[in-house]
């Protein structure tokens, strides 16, 4: 199913831009724009993906922002012009499922929407280099079992794959992750879905972020 798109920047050249090249895009239904959150979901109640610039003319907060968009069950990918480090970070706490940089070329951005509106996480260099140099981020240390059970797992094996890998039971693989899961949630890192497995192997350097591709 084609996705709707909700764009929240208020520089109306760069929408314009973006905006022009996704409408010709076959897996996208939509894109509506709004200076600010609340304006979108106002406009346009049902979406499937919201691209969030992290600096809007109102002050408001990007962690601000990413939460009142996710309360509406909604992913967000986050632009971002790159002059501020911290607010990249605040976003990437709050839970996004990417962050790209404006200055990329458009159609990099363009594939960047697409792939985060298919469910796909967007890990780029900028996402990385905003949780490296995060001092707010508790490490979970694993032991080296745990640690290859994560990398499997969280990089699309089903569990009865893992185990077959590693020669061990399915139950003890499903064990292994909750162990796992129990010690991000203590780091105050929860990982309730597949997807947060994958977003914490990726902070931990568990799994190397993956470099774009052009489509």
């Amino acid at each position: 199913m084609a996705a709707r798109i909700g764009m929240v920047d208020d520089h109306q050249f760069f929408i314009d831009g973006v905006q022009a090249r996704l409408i010709r895009c076959d897996e996208v239904e939509s894109v509506v724009h709004a200076p600010t959150v609340a304006t979108l979901f106002r406009d346009a109640p049902s979406l499937d993906l919201v691209v969030l610039d992290l600096r809007l003319r109102d002050g408001s907060s990007p962690t601000a922002n990413v939460e009142a968009v996710r309360r509406h069950g909604v992913p967000v990918l986050v632009l971002t012009s790159g002059e501020d480090p911290h607010a990249v970070r605040e976003a990437a706490r709050a839970g996004v499922v990417g962050v790209i940089c404006k200055s990329l070329e458009s159609e990099d951005i363009v594939a960047a929407i697409v792939s985060a509106a298919r469910g796909e996480l967007v890990a780029t260099t900028d996402w990385a280099a905003a949780i490296d140099g995060d001092p707010d981020i508790d490490l979970v240390d694993l032991s080296p079992q745990s640690r290859r059970v994560l990398e499997l797992y969280a990089s699309g094996e089903t569990a009865s794959r893992v185990a077959s890998q590693m020669k061990i039971s399915v139950d003890t693989v499903n064990d292994y992750l909750d162990r796992i899961r129990t010690k991000y949630a203590a780091a105050g890192r929860p990982t309730r879905t597949k997807s947060d497995l994958y977003k914490r192997a990726l902070e931990d350097g568990w799994l190397p972020f993956p470099r774009r591709r052009r489509t």
